[in-house]
Order: structure tokens, then sequence, then C-alpha cells
């Protein structure tokens, strides 16, 4: 039997997975995923988790089913590509003839002393419940500063706003303007969404110190509560740990099949991958369709293509709350009740898809 491991359920090898369990895998090729967590988290929706404003199940999807598949829950400890080999925490010695790294990223926090201490984050599930229990617990009145102004951090200001109407948020934003690389027609819809349901939107922030209750942006101090960090990404450090070529965030660069270039049985799909987009899941998803015709053409034995066909991404859905929302679809700005429906459709569909 043919091995294919992949590593991390997170939505490139969920849709890796969505294309290989057909009637068209080949008879001799056995999957192996790896995960800490028997089913799919919805990464993109960690924000109303941490908010309150949906369950856990909400944000699960269950694996598939199906007997080329093995799923196997540990945590990773190394990859050696050198062997062919993958090891867990608990002993366990995964081989492969082909291996997809899917492993996500963790908050990055530039240095700043006190971030990581003193900080909670919305970058994993489990993260997420813990901010949710930190939230929960504060009383009326009480401070949370967000730091990041993204889309992770727009969103969790917005959910936990409808949340926690007695809790006072400040969101903290290095850039003159939220979303300052897009149209300011969405900058202004957003920021008059939080001037009307009064969240501070901090501008031209730049939080040098997180200390207990305690945040220093520039030379301003601001006593707070609780403190979720939402300011940027980067590779988790078992990715970070391998000994390949990475661009200067630590992610691994590929060739021109989603390879690495020493290993090419080595796949990298999503966060930890150095494409020339911003990390998202609809990137994983698109770089993961790629890596699905490379395979099938490596097993079939037949040559690859010399180029790939450039990634086109379709835009994005952000929400505001409930029911409002906002988008940014083929060069067109989308805000208000439509943006929330299409986000809530382009969600539905997901987990009808791979569900």
């Amino acid at each position: 039997m043919r091995k294919l491991v992949l590593l991390g359920a997170g939505y490139g090898n969920m849709r890796i997975l969505l294309r290989l369990l057909t009637k068209e895998l080949p008879a001799d090729i056995e999957i192996t995923l790896v995960d800490r967590t028997p089913f799919h988290s919805l990464k993109t929706e960690f924000y109303a988790l941490a908010a309150g404003t949906v369950s856990d199940t909400e944000v699960r999807v269950p694996l598939p089913d199906h007997s080329q598949l093995k799923v196997v829950g540990g945590e990773i400890i190394e990859i050696r590509p050198d062997e062919r080999c993958v090891y867990l925490a608990d002993g366990m010695q995964i081989p492969y003839d082909e291996l997809v790294i899917g492993l996500g990223c963790q908050d990055n926090y530039h240095n700043v002393p006190g971030a990581e201490e003193y900080t909670y984050s919305i970058q994993t599930i489990g993260k997420s419940r813990e901010t949710y229990k930190k939230l929960l617990g504060l009383g009326g009145g009480a401070t949370v500063g967000i730091i990041g102004a993204g889309l992770s951090g727009i969103e969790l200001a917005s959910e936990l706003r409808e949340s926690r109407p007695d809790l006072t948020i400040k969101l903290f934003d290095r850039s003159p303007r939220i979303l300052r690389d897009f149209p300011e027609r969405l900058s202004n819809y957003v920021k008059k969404w939080f001037d009307e349901n009064n969240v501070e939107v901090v501008a031209n922030s730049n939080i040098t110190r997180v200390e207990k209750d305690l945040l220093h942006n520039h030379e301003e101090t601001i006593q707070v509560d609780a403190v979720v960090w939402t300011a940027g990404i980067r590779p988790v450090q078992l990715v970070r740990n391998m000994e390949v070529e990475k661009d200067r965030s630590g992610r691994v660069i590929l060739n021109q099949h989603h390879q690495v270039p020493q290993y090419k049985d080595v796949y990298v799909v999503g966060d930890c991958a150095a494409l020339p987009y911003a990390p998202s899941a609809q990137v994983a998803e698109e770089q993961a369709e790629q890596i699905v015709k490379i395979l099938r053409l490596v097993w079939s034995d037949q040559p690859l293509p010399e180029k790939m066909p450039e990634i086109k991404l379709k835009g994005f859905l952000g929400s505001l709350g409930k029911k409002q929302g906002f988008a940014y679809l083929a060069d067109r700005t989308v805000t208000g009740r439509i943006a929330r429906l299409l986000k809530s459709g382009v969600l539905w569909m997901y987990k009808w898809h791979n569900g």
C-alpha cells in the first residue's frame, strides 16, 4: 500500500480528503490523517465561540469515514523528511510515501513583552474556549482590549458587543483606518458600525508592553480587565523547527507544485506555506485543489506540469454581529444585511459539503 499522510485537519487537508475520497481513489492508496482532535474545527468562526454567541458543536465538523482513511489522534513532535517519518508524543511513528503538512499557525506576538503571558487567543478551539470562559466571567463595566483590527479582531469586537453590551470594548489598530488596504467605503462602513455600537477603535496604536490588567500604547497606559490578541500569525513551532528553506515569516518555501524543493514527497498547505497571498481558509482550499491534481499525476506516473495555474481568490466576507456584515468580492464592496447573509450561506454550504 502507498501511504499518504496528512498532518492537521484544517481547511486544506479537509479539501484534499473531499477530493480524494471518491470512487477514483486508487485501491492501493492508504490515507492517514493526524490531528489532536477527532473533528475538523471551523477556525473562521472561533471569534463567535469566544464571544459566546455560538456553541462548541456549531464550530465542529465530523471527519470523513472511508475504508481507505485512518484517523490518528495525537500530538506531533517531529517531522523527519530524510526518514520519511512522522513522530508522535506517545512514541508512535508514522511512515509515509507522500506527506502533506497542514498544521496551521499560532499567534505572532512580535516580541512584545508580556503579550504571550497576559493575553488570550482565538487561534485554536481550545484557546477560544479559554477566552470565552474569561470573557464570560467579567463583571459589568469591565474593559476588554482587542489587539489587532484585522478580520478576526473586527469580528470578535462586533460579536462580543452583541453578546456583552455591558462591557467596554477597545479595538487597537496600528493603521490610521480599519482595513486600510481595501476601499475607503468599506473602512467607513465598519468604523460607523463601531461608532454606533460604542466600540472604541484606537487608530495608529502601537502596543509596546502588556502587563496583567495593563496595556502600554505608545507612552500611554490603559487599564484593562482582559486582552485578546489578534495581531498577526506565524507557522506553528513544529514547522519553524524544520530544516528547510523558509521566508522571513517562517513559512516554508515551495516549488510550483507545492512541494518542498529538497523533499518532493513533502507538500505544505495553508498557513505554513510561503505564498504571495495573506493566509486564509480560501487560500488553503485553492492550494489543496492543486495538490490533489499533483498527487494523482504522481500516483499514475505521469509528468507534472511545468507551470501551475495562478490561484485566483474570490475576495472575503466578514460579519458585524449576527445581522450586519461586509464583503469585498470581485473588486466590489458589499455591506449590510446582504453581506451577512452571504457569509451565513457560504458557511452553511461548507458544512453541507464537508459534514
